[in-house]
């Protein structure tokens, strides 16, 4: 009778102890974490300035457009909504749970005004994306420098 040993494998288990000091450094040093308590979560952002406008965009994957809400309130923009958790089956056993679900909400301040009645948003492989322009007041302007 043929005795199986299992061969240990010291890269995997490398792998899930970065995995786990990843988790404990990001949950302590990033300002929005990722991993949340159950229920509220916190999608990552990045908001690009550029001459003319801020472009902002939100990873929201697996979120159809009807369950985020954007607003604008003076030089505060409000990103929430609620991914909804998928239907669970009796008998499943789940080896990893890392996807978030449940309510969230991001805002953060603009450094400069917009001009609200031209701000676009549209949402495309999980994605959304704001093209937010700048009010004229906002906008860099040149001074020409007069010689005497």
């Amino acid at each position: 009778m043929a005795k199986y040993i299992a061969r240990w494998d010291p890269f995997k288990e490398l792998t899930s102890l970065r995995e786990d000091m990843e988790r404990l450094f990001n949950s302590f040093f990033e300002r929005y974490p990722r991993e949340k308590a159950e229920g509220f979560w916190s999608p990552p952002l990045d908001v690009e300035e550029t001459e003319n406008e801020f472009v902002i965009k939100a990873e929201l994957p697996g979120m159809k457009k009807e369950d985020i809400k954007v607003s604008l309130s003076g030089d505060t923009l409000t990103i929430s909504g609620e991914k909804k958790k998928e239907a669970e089956e009796k008998g499943k056993t789940y080896y990893r749970m890392e996807r978030s679900y449940g309510k969230f909400q991001r805002t953060i301040t603009l450094p400069a005004e917009v001009e609200m009645d031209k701000a676009k948003a549209s949402y495309q492989n999980g994605v959304l994306t704001l093209n937010l322009p700048k009010s004229e007041v906002a906008r860099p302007r040149e001074i020409p420098i007069q010689v005497e």
